[in-house]
């Protein structure tokens, strides 16, 4: 056997091996990465979508690497008016300098100037779906491919369970 044929040969294990022990993970962030893509793990502003505890969570998991979701703080409420009608700030009692019209808008638009095109994110959302469902299948295809063509299952399981077992008690920990 030449030396180049023995290198492939090693090559191909060693790739096979670690896409055993990655599959997991890439089955983990290609799922959660499509929730995320439509934004199905967090409540947006005036819209009345609660998402799903454990989309959340994954959600966390995927972007911050752990399981802890931070509470959200509350807008604070406007401050209360005095009988003056003042704030009761007391940053209220000090002058405030009033601003030029300079300061505000210190570039007039032209009167023919268009506004931009709104940016309709749509199509770029369904390609990305497309590539997760895309990286999902093949994962899935690479495991079934792992057992069909490779004489040792015991070493292909082992790998797919540490790949399963590591990220879980890393998270935990």
């Amino acid at each position: 056997m030449s030396s180049s044929h023995t290198f492939l040969k090693y090559t191909r294990l060693v790739h096979l091996y670690l896409g055993v022990f990655i599959a997991p993970a890439l089955l983990f962030f290609a799922f959660t990465g499509a929730l995320q893509t439509f934004s199905l793990h967090e409540t947006t502003r005036g819209s009345s979508y609660k998402p799903p505890a454990w989309a959340v969570v994954l959600g966390q998991i995927h972007k911050k690497q752990t399981p802890i979701v931070p509470v959200r703080k509350t807008p604070p409420l406007d401050k209360p008016a005095d009988k003056s009608g003042r704030s009761s700030d007391k940053s209220a009692d000090k002058p405030q300098s009033v601003p030029s019209d300079t300061t505000q808008n210190p570039l007039p638009k032209p009167a023919d100037a268009q506004a931009p095109k709104p940016h309709h994110a749509l199509p770029l959302k369904i390609f990305f779906l497309l590539v997760s469902i895309g990286l999902f299948v093949s994962t899935i295809s690479g495991i079934y491919m792992s057992y069909k063509y490779i004489r040792n299952r015991i070493l292909v399981t082992a790998l797919l369970l540490a790949g399963v077992i590591l990220p879980v008690v890393l998270t935990i920990a």
